[in-house]
């Protein structure tokens, strides 16, 4: 069982202002910098835990380990293989951000209340995601969804892992006044 990293988690939302700031994730990846856009009027909940995840160096050298192509990139597992995750979940929010290409959304298990860690970015629509899984960001810009589609077009073995690897090298948050 992983450690739970919720109190470090936790304490890392401390400054965290949804109403003063807008956020976004910098993924910078072997294969270029993925920025994304977080939605918080969506799903606050998890935008702020994939803020304090990547404060406090969660998502730094972890994998996408999984890649559909057509469908979306996976990451988030410290373990690489898809069965990690922070030591605790959270509960969905599900809203009506339709799930599109270059849209961020958390993975999970049949539980919908089951997500930690681990996220996908959409590489087309999917509309049978749309209600079941919680979306709660999108790429920034079209220089991060062709790193997206970069990644989604790797070369995968039968379980869906990427060869070459794909990596997070490091990730930041970025935080910016919120524009009226």
């Amino acid at each position: 069982m992983p450690s739970n990293r919720q109190p470090e988690v936790t304490a890392a939302l401390k400054d965290i202002d949804f109403v003063a700031n807008d956020y976004q994730i910098e993924l910078n990846t072997n294969h270029g910098r993925i920025l994304l856009d977080l939605l918080p009027d969506d799903a606050p909940g998890h935008c702020a835990n994939m803020i304090g995840l990547t404060k406090i160096g969660f998502y730094n050298g972890v994998r996408f380990h999984r890649v559909i192509e057509g469908f979306m990139i996976q990451g988030g597992c410290p373990e690489g293989k898809g069965t990690g995750g922070p030591g605790y979940t959270i509960k969905a929010e599900f809203n009506k951000t339709p799930h599109v290409a270059g849209v961020l959304s958390m993975a999970r298990t049949d539980d919908p209340n089951s997500a930690g860690s681990q996220f996908f970015i959409c590489l087309g629509t999917h509309r049978h995601l749309d209600g079941k899984y919680t979306a709660f960001g999108r790429t920034a810009d079209e220089a991060s969804m062709n790193v997206v589609r970069t990644i989604g077009n790797l070369p995968t073995d039968q379980r869906d892992v990427p060869n070459p690897p794909a990596t997070i090298t490091s990730a930041n948050v970025i935080s910016k006044p919120r524009q009226e």
